[in-house]
């Protein structure tokens, strides 16, 4: 009866096999899989530090793959930080100064050649699911969409990660010869576009629409809870309870989020792609917090960069080269053989060092933000090096403005009805009212609080990094390099 048993299962175990989908291709290039989480700041992250969250599945990907521990956006918004991943230009070149809703309008030009384009040329299939948030469409055009029906409904999809997953599942079986470029963009853990006009925070009623959390969560996802008491304050937030709460429920959508991750990493290797597939997680900006999003301190554009090769020759690699996002198109480009199409970019691909010791060359990243929501003009340029980082506030005489989700949050609303001048570790007049030019020693201060523009001490280095910042400027025809004369 035992060897009857042993017997059945061995052939059972030969059927399964017998019917996996297969990957042996003439065409050996990887498949790639971007994975854009919104909002994700690289302190809510396991692999970055943070003892508390729970993402074994992103921790997993790390460890299997590289880890860059100095990853930047561009521009600390969703539109056009997504502009820049997929055209390898800043957004003040590609046009995208600022959000893509329908109220804010803005949209890269029409000659701008993207990734999905590109790709599609270089003979891969091209396929996204979840957030695009970019325009125009004819632009940014991926050959298929991939959406479903009910809780898949396409409004929400971004919602329910591993929902998500499971609808990539027909790219990835798919027998075919070209390789595939699969854009997975989840709309966690940004914030509900439902937003309070006031009020006070309450924990549990609330968390349907602060981060997308719901009661009864999201098919085949396991909740995942915090308190407030758990959570780990990063030093730009004041550690109140309205912080605490919102960090929770930020938390939450993160933990839930890692188990789309674990899903689509599951299917990949059930259809036999994994060992084939270059898989990149990033995010497009920080927290969604005041002091974080729609910000170029450190919280707002320093993020979480994973990237798994296929084959990876150093599993739980670090690399602390300066890479940023404008990088990005150049890197999956040259993964795909077909970055002589890209002489155009503003970036360089970082293919070559992923697993390589003491990188030279990749000490230095360069930043553009011009707007988030169209009420909200306030460009600024950023020269972000090793030691020293220097924001240019080109519209300095305005007070800093406020994305509307984060204003309505309960964090600043605290802030707010209660008074309080200090908010993490700025004061509030100081967060909300800049000087032209911010200098910062960020080995000293990594909080970005003591501006050295006006010290003479630090005067050959502001004019240095001026000087370089300007030369970006006019090599990427920034129009907004006018400023330094007429201002």
């Amino acid at each position: 009866m035992v060897r009857l048993l042993f017997a059945l299962t061995l052939l059972l175990l030969v059927a399964i096999t017998a019917f996996r989908p297969t990957t042996h291709r003439k065409d050996s290039r990887p498949n790639i899989v971007v994975i854009v989480a919104d909002d994700h700041g690289r302190e809510a992250v396991g692999c970055y530090g943070n003892p508390v969250i729970k993402t074994p599945h992103i921790d997993r990907l790390a460890a299997e793959g590289t880890r860059f521990t100095n990853a930047f956006c561009t521009t600390a918004s969703c539109s056009p930080s997504r502009s820049v991943l997929l055209t390898g230009l800043h957004n003040h070149a590609n046009g995208m100064y600022g959000l893509e809703h329908r109220e804010h309008h803005f949209s890269s030009f029409d000659t701008v050649r993207t990734l999905p384009v590109l790709l599609e040329k270089a003979g891969y299939r091209t396929a996204r699911i979840g957030k695009f948030h970019v325009a125009p469409e004819r632009t940014y055009h991926f050959q298929q969409v991939l959406k479903g029906g009910g809780v898949n409904d396409p409004v929400s999809i971004g919602r329910s990660p591993v929902s998500m997953a499971d609808l990539c599942y027909s790219l990835f079986s798919e027998s075919d010869e070209k390789p595939f470029f699969l854009y997975f963009a989840t709309d966690d853990p940004h914030r509900s576009n439902a937003v309070s006009a006031g009020g006070s925070p309450v924990f549990k009623s609330d968390q349907a629409n602060r981060f997308g959390n719901r009661p009864g969560g999201y098919p085949q996802v396991h909740d995942v809870f915090y308190q407030p008491f758990q959570v780990q304050v990063p030093p730009y937030l004041p550690d109140t309870r309205a912080s605490r709460m919102e960090l929770a429920q930020y938390y939450e959508s993160i933990s839930r989020l890692d188990q789309g991750v674990e899903r689509l990493v599951a299917l990949l290797k059930e259809t036999g792609q994994y060992d084939n597939t270059l898989i990149v997680y990033l995010s497009d900006n920080g927290a969604p917090f005041p002091g974080s999003k729609t910000t170029l301190y450190e919280p707002g554009m320093k993020l979480p960069l994973i990237v798994k090769l296929p084959k990876p020759q150093k599993p739980g690699f670090v690399q602390d080269a300066m890479v940023s996002w404008v990088d990005l198109t150049p890197t999956l480009l040259d993964f795909a053989g077909a970055l002589s199409d890209t002489v155009y970019s503003q970036g360089r691909s970082f293919k070559a060092i992923v697993e390589q010791e003491k990188v030279t060359g990749w000490d230095e990243v360069y930043a553009s933000h011009s707007l988030h929501e169209v009420t909200m003009y306030y460009p600024m340029r950023v020269l972000r090096e090793r030691r020293y980082k220097l924001i240019f506030n080109l519209a300095h005489a305005l007070p800093f403005p406020m994305a509307l989700d984060l204003y309505h949050s309960f964090t600043w609303q605290d802030v707010r009805k209660t008074g309080r001048t200090v908010y993490g570790k700025r004061t509030v007049t100081a967060y909300l009212n800049r000087p032209r030019f911010e200098l910062y020693d960020l080995q000293t201060d990594p909080n970005e609080v003591r501006n050295l523009a006006n010290d003479p001490k630090h005067r050959a280095t502001l004019k240095r990094m001026q000087e370089k910042l300007k030369r970006f400027q006019q090599q990427t025809k920034d129009l907004w390099v006018s400023k330094w004369e007429f201002e």
